[in-house]
């Protein structure tokens, strides 16, 4: 049976969220920070000594994006993907790829500037805010014209990006005040049976961080 090793309130609910939407029969093993990374018995799993980290037999692997094509390739049939040949198929890989790829770390150094209370005059600073602008407004500019990153169809394009527009929000605090598009998509993706059901069995209690406000960095 495929094993979900998920450390709550971090990245690894993109993983239980994907199983949820998929309706896979898996195992779900939850574990808290200590205090704020991963526990030793999840840390001695995999190199990366940190959540997702899933297996599936004689398998052990670890990374989000990896987990994402490995499940979508061997359990899900095509669904959450969209085909090679069809002419949103860019659209789509572009995304999936997006959060990792760019968006995260765009937050990540903009969190490391705030929590250094760099100036904004410095460069550095300014670099960081322009990358966290352009992350938002990219998808600000492609939510306005569809339902979903891939188009019409949700995808598990979309799993990976939410992450970072929610729970990763609870350690760097930045605002979507002014990203109506956005908004309206974070209350698309509430209302899906799947997401609410990831929530209740990998971090029951923990409300979605979907509102607008963001405390002390605001990206607008």
């Amino acid at each position: 049976m495929l094993i979900v090793h998920h450390l709550q309130r971090s990245q690894s609910d993109r993983i239980v969220w994907l199983c949820e939407e998929l309706g896979l029969n898996y195992e779900l093993r939850t574990y808290k920070r200590s205090p704020f990374l991963s526990p030793p018995e999840l840390q001695a799993l995999h190199p990366t000594k940190a959540a997702p980290i899933i297996q599936d037999g004689a398998i052990t692997l670890g990374e989000s994006g990896a987990i994402t094509e490995y499940i979508l390739t061997k359990y899900g049939d095509g669904r959450l993907s969209i085909a090679a040949t069809a002419p949103n198929y860019a659209d789509y890989l572009y995304f999936l790829h997006f959060a990792n790829g760019y968006f995260q770390p765009a937050l990540m150094r903009y969190g490391l500037v705030l929590k250094a209370g760099i100036s904004d005059e410095v460069l550095n600073a300014k670099l960081a805010r322009r990358g966290m602008q352009q992350s938002l407004q990219i998808l600000e500019d492609r939510l306005r014209g569809n339902t979903w990153l891939a188009g019409e169809e949700f995808t598990a394009a979309d799993v990976m990006v939410v992450t970072t527009l929610t729970t990763m929000r609870l350690f760097v605090p930045y605002s979507l005040q002014g990203y109506e598009a956005i908004m309206a998509y974070l209350g698309r993706v509430v209302e899906r049976e799947a997401y609410r059901r990831a929530l209740e069995k990998g971090d029951p209690g923990l409300e979605p961080v979907v509102g607008g406000g963001g405390g002390e960095g605001l990206c607008i």
